[in-house]
């Protein structure tokens, strides 16, 4: 078991009404709120008539950015940067989903930030100034309300990247936020949680107990919930776990003693979203098993590790292990195409033009040598394909 380091300073209001808290957790921080949100979910769902009820009964002086895209553009850190400091705001309060709050914590780091904001992006590494942020989630995907990343996309350059922002001062993640996600955004959402699992689970080191059990709870946990999540949309416990699972499995807790895995699949997804905009969960869910099935037909040192996952996680067992492990991807595999996601990169007519390209960039310097099984620029694109 490695070392590690806790340090979650978000505090977290969890649960049915937990909205009760908005005021006091802006209050501490000033009274000009630069509110930021995406499309227009939280208009149609009345959150927003309720958070402005809050905000004009408390005398917050509001100014709006709205319209974030699902990949969060450079273009509204821009406008937010431009707002911050026109209107000279205090605190940022972020209501949606990860990609509004990932966006939202960019412009903290914007409103102090001279220069070229994309240089911004590519080498945020934790050291920025930054304004407050406080969110109210309403969407159980990727884990951005309990950590410090963000990621921002740049359609010019066809690039999207994480980077370290900081973390939510406040987040307040009620669950009843979540009733009207579409069964598709559901699925996909879970799918991510899942991926922050696997990228985690999917290390060398094998003897932290907590850390192993965390990740396999969680996976458990979303794969019953999940479906009952997207046959019983106002089901309370369904959307609480898998909102308690969102912001766990993102938080470091299922990494506490674990080896750096270099999360491959993410690094590749984010070349998919990069170049087709597609949704995020959509493109991990399509990689994970192919990633899976490459790693085991590379390197058989893993096996062992694949067959706890097909036992401890997928529930079965069988004498031979290449067969236990691989069962256990495939049942992974059906388990998200029974959730409605699609499961080939050609349903989301993505050909197979970009692939070398996006496999450079999604191996920087060979940054993937390090992963949990070594991948090449090659590894990459034959895992693209595989996704065909």
């Amino acid at each position: 078991m490695l070392n590690f380091i806790h340090n979650i300073p978000t505090k977290l209001y969890f649960g049915k009404g937990q909205i009760c808290h908005l005021a006091e957790s802006l209050m501490q921080y000033g009274k000009r709120v630069l509110l930021a949100y995406g499309g227009g979910s939280i208009k149609r769902m009345g959150l927003y008539d309720e958070v402005m009820e809050i905000l004009n009964g408390h005398d917050f002086i509001v100014t709006e950015l709205s319209g974030i895209a699902p990949n969060p553009r450079l273009s509204s850190v821009a406008e937010g940067q431009r707002l911050c400091r026109e209107n000279g705001i205090d605190v940022i309060l972020a209501v949606g989903g990860g990609s509004t709050i990932d966006c939202a914590k960019a412009i903290a780091a914007a409103a102090f930030y001279e220069g070229d904001l994309w240089e911004m992006v590519q080498n945020a590494q934790g050291q920025y100034k930054t304004l407050p942020v406080v969110d109210i989630l309403t969407l159980s995907a990727t884990g951005s309300e309990f950590d410090i990343f963000g990621v921002i996309s740049n359609p010019d350059t066809n690039e999207k990247l994480g980077g370290m922002y900081c973390h939510p001062a406040v987040s307040i993640c009620d669950p009843t936020y979540t009733f009207s996600v579409p069964a598709y955004q559901t699925a996909a959402g879970s799918a991510d949680i899942m991926s922050h699992t696997f990228e985690n689970y999917f290390s060398r080191e094998s003897d932290s107990d907590l850390s192993e059990g965390i990740c396999e709870s969680i996976l458990r946990s979303v794969m019953v919930n999940c479906p009952i999540a997207i046959r019983e949309p106002d089901n309370y416990a369904a959307r609480a776990n898998l909102m308690a699972c969102s912001s766990v499995a993102c938080a470091g807790i299922p990494a506490y003693g674990k080896e750096d895995t270099g999360w491959p699949c993410h690094a590749m997804e984010h070349e998919l979203s990069a170049y087709y905009d597609i949704t995020h969960g959509v493109g991990l869910a399509i990689l994970t098993p192919r990633w899976m099935r490459h790693i085991l037909k590379k390197d058989p040192s893993v096996t062992p590790r694949f067959v706890r996952f097909a036992r401890n996680v997928m529930g079965l067992d069988d004498d031979d292990d290449r067969i236990l492990a691989r069962a256990g991807i495939d049942a992974l595999e059906e388990y998200f195409k029974s959730t409605g996601i699609p499961m080939r990169l050609s349903e989301l007519d993505i050909g197979t033009e970009h692939f070398e390209q996006m496999a450079a960039h999604a191996n920087p310097d060979n940054f993937l040598s390090e992963a949990f099984v070594p991948l090449t620029n090659e590894d990459i694109v034959e895992i693209f394909r595989a996704c065909l």
